[in-house]
Parts: structure tokens; sequence; C-alpha cells
């Protein structure tokens, strides 16, 4: 019994650590033509464990095991659930893409897994071990996964400077941890925040930073975002949608988990480092997406652009801070995924276009893909009633609320002139004249979609579930 009381906050991870290595051997065995199946089957595997983490503690009961250092909380369960989600949906946006260029490979699917492996062990982690340890996981299989292409010299090129980059960032992260260990005589974030109580040695503050700025690589926060537009770019599009959504809602609850657990007592120094963060990411992503002419670095500077916004949530603290920035990061998932669902569909005369010149004349070719595109960019542009609107509007009341005024006129600037470039992508799509035939939108990736821009659409009508959802995962965290 007490073996099962250990192990039992973990059975998620440790069932999809078996799902994927039973689906890797499975491919190795049966190699020719299992890609399908095995995605399939990953799906499935992943839904499992999905009712797995919900089942995982419910009544809102907090578990710790493997000596503290794995914590099963609301946060956790919240934010695990929308990782394995985003997986999930990366998976079945993936099945036609790959099937029609040529790489379509079982390992895909099984990299995906280990990959939201990580993610879990991140999220669930109460220590800077634990917190390394997931975080390679999910990189390590990210690298991979960038670089999926062979052929393409883009992609082996995206996989190779996220590779060199992520480690530099892991080293980042490590020595971080080493001096706040060297400093505070503690790796727990219980034990961390209760060796600073009294008053941060200096050593431990740079050390916070230094963790940090490890962190901040995996949302690709300013200055730190340096890898996200060539990667975005050059890696196959939905894996492009999979690092656009996934990761960034894992790093951004280790975030939490780490300012608000480890250094609650440092907030006035670390503040200070997210409020900048956010400025730079903000403004980031507003000005340099105004020039871009592919969708997918248009995409990731808007992807900087929202981390940014998320960070304000963090900045501002609290509880209205902490939901905002929750709730801004289940909008922000599905908004993304929508539009990613177009960009992956898009073909003109057998081939993927991302240049935003090739949807011009979307909307006469293809009314519904341009309708689908259209909702989710004015979304993520934060125009009313759509659901983006209301995602920006919690963290700018939130930093309001929290006297950094200053914080929330940079976001309503950053946001006006973002939109620039959202509705020049509408512009080109409705009012150019038509390059072309546009091939018809597979049916999962319309139904992803549709889905999305339903839930953008709606969102106005019926808040109260995302609302109370944000809020359920931040209450262990007060």
């Amino acid at each position: 019994m007490s073996m099962w009381n250990t192990l039992a906050p973990a059975l998620p991870e440790m069932v999809l650590a078996i799902f994927g290595m039973a689906l890797l051997m499975l491919g190795v065995f049966f190699r020719s033509r299992t890609s399908e199946l095995v995605s399939t089957l990953a799906v499935l595997g992943l839904a499992v464990v999905t009712v797995l983490v919900l089942l995982t503690g419910r009544g809102g009961v907090t578990l710790t095991t493997f000596g503290g250092t794995f914590v099963v909380d609301a946060l956790a369960r919240v934010m695990k659930v929308l990782a394995l989600f985003a997986t999930a949906v990366a998976i079945v946006m993936s099945t036609h893409y790959l099937r029609l260029e040529r790489i379509a490979r079982f390992e895909y699917p099984v990299l995906m897994m280990f990959s939201a492996l990580g993610m879990m062990a991140m999220i669930s982690a109460n220590g800077l071990i634990a917190l390394y340890l997931g975080l390679e996981l999910q990189s390590l299989a990210l690298y991979v996964l960038a670089a999926m292409n062979r052929e393409s010299s883009r992609s082996s090129e995206a996989g190779l400077k996220y590779f060199v980059l992520g480690a530099l960032a892991s080293g980042l992260l490590l020595y971080g941890a080493s001096l706040i260990y060297g400093f505070a005589g503690a790796l727990s974030f219980e034990a961390i925040a209760e060796a600073v109580k009294g008053g941060a040695h200096m050593g431990v503050v740079i050390g916070a930073v230094f963790v940090l700025a490890g962190l901040a690589f995996k949302i690709s926060a300013v200055p730190f975002h340096m890898w996200t537009p060539d990667v975005y770019e050059g890696a196959p599009t939905p894996v492009t949608a999979f690092f656009a959504a996934a990761p960034k809602v894992a790093a951004v609850a280790v975030l939490i988990r780490v300012l608000y657990e480890a250094f609650p007592g440092m907030m006035e120094q670390w503040r200070q480092v997210v409020v900048f963060m956010s400025i730079a990411s903000m403004l980031l992503g507003a000005f340099a997406g105004v020039v871009q002419t592919n969708i997918k670095r248009l995409l990731a500077y808007s992807s900087i652009g929202h981390m940014g916004f998320a960070l304000i949530g963090l900045a501002a603290g609290g509880a209205e801070g902490l939901r905002a920035t929750v709730f801004y990061l289940i909008i922000y998932l599905l908004q993304t995924i929508g539009a990613f669902a177009v960009v992956i569909a898009m073909r003109r005369e057998g081939r993927a276009v991302e240049d935003i010149e090739d949807y011009a004349g979307l909307g006469t070719e293809s009314p519904a893909m341009a309708f689908f595109l259209a909702v989710m960019l004015f979304s993520l542009a934060g125009i009313p009633p759509l659901a983006g609107f209301f995602a920006k509007y919690f963290v700018l009341v939130a930093a309001i609320k929290a006297d950094l005024v200053g914080l929330a006129i940079v976001g309503v600037l950053a946001s006006v002139v973002a939109a620039y470039y959202y509705l020049r992508v509408v512009n080109v799509m409705y009012f150019h004249e038509s390059r072309g035939e546009v091939a018809a939108m597979p049916f999962e990736l319309r139904l992803v979609a549709m889905v999305s821009v339903i839930f953008a659409l709606g969102f106005v009508f019926w808040p109260q579930p995302i609302v109370q959802l944000a809020q359920a995962a931040i209450r262990s965290l007060l």
C-alpha cells in the first residue's frame, strides 16, 4: 500500500512513459506504414492519460511524492490537461501534412508524447532538480522534432539553432540553480522560500535571475527570443503549431510555481525582471511582426508578443494577476491552434505555401478557410467581442490594480501596433487578386478550426467555465 501511495500521484506520467515506449517498439518492429497507426494510438494514449490526470487528487487535494519533489495540485492538473490537449491536437493536425510532404514517420507522435511527458514533469516539479529533468526531457524531443524534415536544409538549420541556444538556456538555468543551492542551501521550492524569508543573499538573487533567464527562453520572452522566428519558419508547420502551444503552457506554469512558491519573499527583485521582459516582448512582438512576409515568422513574433501579455499577469501577482495569466494561456492556446490549422491546410498547386502574399484571394477561393483564419487573427489582435479581447482585458486590469499602470499602457499601445499586421493578412485574403486554386481543407483541420472559431465567437456569451477553470488553477497557490 505504501508503494502505491508513493507512485499514485505520478501515475499519469508513468502510464504516458510506458505508452510512449510501447509505441516506439511497435514502430521499430512493424516499420512499414505504421505512422498513422502509431499516431492514432498516441492520441488515444494521451486521452487516457488526461483522464488519469483529472482523477489524480480530485476534489482539490494536493498530493506530493518522491520526497516532496513532485507535487500534484490544482495548477498542475489544469496545466497538464492543457498541455496534453495541445499535444493531441498537434498530432491530429499533422497526419495529412506529413503524408503529403512524405515525412510521415512513426517517431513523430512518439517524440511528441515524450515531450508531453517532460512538460508534465516540469509542471509538477517542486524542486530545481525535478524542474531541470522535466525541462530537458521536453527539450530533447523538441530539438529532434524541429529537424524532422531531413530533406529540408531549413528544417535541419532550425533544429541545430534550437539545440545550440536551448543548450545555452539549460546551462543558464543550471548555473542559477547551483547558485541558489550554494547560498540558500536548499533545492525544494518550500525550503528555498523558507531560506530567503528574512532577506535573500545577493547570490540567491543572481541565481534566481539565471533561472528566470532559462525559463524565459522556453516561452520566447525577450531577450531570449532569438531562436523563435527562425525555428518557427524552418520546422515543419505542424511542429511549429506544437511549439507555439504546448511548451508555452508548461513553461508559464513553471514560472508561476518558481516565482510564487520558491521566491515569494523576493517579489520586488524578480518583478523588475518580469516587467522588463514583458515590456520588451510586447514591443518587439508588435514592431518586428509588421515587416514580416512569411506567415510562420509573423506568428512567431505574435507568440513573443502574447507571452509578454501573459507576463503582465505574473508581474501583477495576487489572485487576480495569476488568474488572468492562466485565463490568457487558455485562450491563447485555442486561438493559436485554430490559426495554425488554416496555415497547415494552405496549399496551392500541390505545395504548402507560407508567404503572406500567397494568401491573396483566399476569401474568394475558399471562403471557409479565410473566415476561420480571419476570426483567429481578429481574436489574437484583441478585437472585441472575441475571446482574445477578454484575455488582454483581464491582464491589463490586473496590472492597473497592482499599480503597474505604465505596463498596462505599453500593453495597449503594443496591441494597437500588432493589430496592423493581423489586419494586413485579412486584407490580403479578401482584397488582393487570387493566385490560383487552393486545396480543400482536410476534415480534421476543418474540425479544429471550427472549434476554435466557435470558442472565439461564443466566449462572450458563456465565459464562466474558463473563468472558473482559471480560478481553480491558482487556488492552491494562494
